[in-house]
């Protein structure tokens, strides 16, 4: 009976590996995760393109619009809600119940606050490791961490490199034109909500070439900082780009909004969103598609691009998914095609 125990001792022994995670933390693991829980969206969304078998649970219930878009096992994984105060409280009977070999955690500093891992998974006995991206161009290092960690590096270097060639690409446009447009976000149904040029969310619009007119300091993570019409006149941007169908379809004919340069020359523009949001909400790795999509839109001399190829591309690469041309339309409405002055 010794002599068994210290033989399966040894065995876990010979199988253990410590990897050190975006934090500096050294996270010891049994075995290569198998199951993985992400309590953010931000960890949950980047682990479904890594590998979404590794998926031990969801943040959100998916959307039935996204049905056709994602794996049909997304269908049938609990929901057991998020720490971050973005959506439900964590199940924690639900997460322990899937018996995950590794908790994937979210953060936007390499310092970590002293009690930001929330004492109930620490509870857990479970391993921590934390991705850490500072900002929308820290995400190629994080799918590389991902790789070491997930025992997938291959996969890891493929979309890490991805990421590095299209933001190079864009980069070198925007820092060669001489024009820069200015860039309105508008969120809710009446185009009234918009982000600092600070803020997380419009961090495209900083890639982009800082070209976010609503210059303020964010007064929450959350954001959706109220604006008056009254400031947008002033600002007066060339382009607008929005979170909701139904502030697009409305803005041309809404005498408010009739003087502004972006609605006088029919460019404001619906934010892709199917699986997931290509702009924010969350601000995911699917904001490389929505790079190129609006570098397409401010720069289309500069930055000319096949939306429809890139857009099949890019869902194949990062979600698996081969689209057809009725999701291709559901996806690229013709509120989201750059229309001609």
């Amino acid at each position: 009976m010794k002599k068994s125990l210290i033989l399966a001792l040894l065995a876990s022994l010979c199988f253990a590996i410590e990897i050190t995670d975006m934090t500096g933390t050294k996270v010891q693991l049994q075995k290569p995760p198998l199951k993985v829980y992400a309590p953010m969206p931000y960890g949950s969304y980047i682990l479904y393109a890594m590998d979404s078998d590794l998926l031990s649970a969801l943040v959100f219930a998916p959307s039935e619009e996204a049905k056709d878009l994602l794996k049909p096992r997304m269908y049938t994984l609990p929901v057991v809600g998020s720490i971050s105060g973005d959506g439900p409280n964590t199940n924690l009977e639900a997460l322990l119940a899937q018996k995950p070999d590794l908790i994937l955690m979210w953060s936007s500093s390499q310092k970590l606050r002293q009690g930001s891992i929330d004492e109930r998974i620490v509870k857990m006995n479970i391993p921590v490791a934390y991705a850490v991206a500072e900002n929308f161009e820290d995400y190629p290092k994080v799918f590389r961490f991902l790789g070491e960690l997930l025992d997938r590096k291959e996969r890891g270097e493929k979309l890490a490199a991805h990421f590095e060639k299209t933001i190079a690409a864009v980069k070198a446009v925007v820092a060669k034109s001489k024009t820069k447009p200015k860039v309105y976000y508008a969120e809710g149904v009446d185009g009234l909500t918009s982000e600092c040029d600070d803020s997380i969310h419009v961090e495209l619009l900083k890639t982009l070439g800082d070209l976010n007119v609503h210059r303020c300091t964010t007064t929450s993570h959350k954001g959706f900082e109220k604006v008056t019409i009254e400031q947008i006149l002033l600002y007066n941007p060339d382009v607008i780009v929005a979170q909701e169908k139904k502030f697009v379809d409305s803005v041309f004919s809404d005498p408010k909004w009739k003087t502004i340069a972006a609605v006088k020359n029919k460019q404001v523009y619906l934010i892709p969103k199917l699986p997931f949001n290509w702009f924010d909400r969350p601000p995911s790795f699917m904001r490389l598609i929505g790079l190129q999509w609006l570098a397409n839109i401010l720069y289309p001399n500069e930055y000319p691009l096949d939306l429809v190829a890139e857009t099949k591309a890019f869902y194949l690469e990062f979600l698996g998914v081969k689209l057809s041309d009725a999701q291709l339309a559901r996806i690229l409405t013709p509120q989201s095609i750059r229309r001609s002055k």
